[in-house]
């Protein structure tokens, strides 16, 4: 049997976080949605097992996408992140200062956003 991959999406835009949650789960990914950084990180607390991935916004209230990066990173070192922004050049050094596995410009195309998921829950199962 294949193993189903848990994905946290989190997102201010309600638009993107149904579009993504409908697509992911079509492509057989178990999917749970967060409407800001501070519900991401609650959710990601207390999710037993963690999540395999997380795709992130950068900018939104509460807590920036970089904010849930960097604390992601320093408690779930090993969890891929998948950075998505609207904003330009400046947003995207941050999300790579905060270690963000890949960071993606909206709008982008849900085949490659699907990709670049696949290929960062290959390397993590490598390493």
């Amino acid at each position: 049997m294949e193993r189903t991959y848990k994905l946290l999406v989190i997102d201010d835009s309600q638009e993107i976080l149904v579009a993504l949650d409908k697509y992911l789960q079509k492509k057989k990914f178990n999917v749970t949605t967060a409407a800001d950084g501070l519900e991401g990180l609650k959710i990601l607390k207390a999710e037993e097992g963690g999540f395999d991935l997380v795709i992130t916004d950068l900018v939104m209230p509460f807590v920036s996408g970089v904010g849930v990066i960097s604390i992601l990173k320093k408690e779930f070192p090993n969890t891929p992140v998948v950075a998505i922004t609207g904003y330009g050049e400046h947003p995207e050094a941050l999300a790579l200062e905060a270690n963000a596995d890949v960071v993606m410009e909206k709008p982008f195309d849900l085949d490659d956003l699907e990709r670049q998921v696949n290929d960062l829950l290959a390397r993590a199962a490598g390493s």
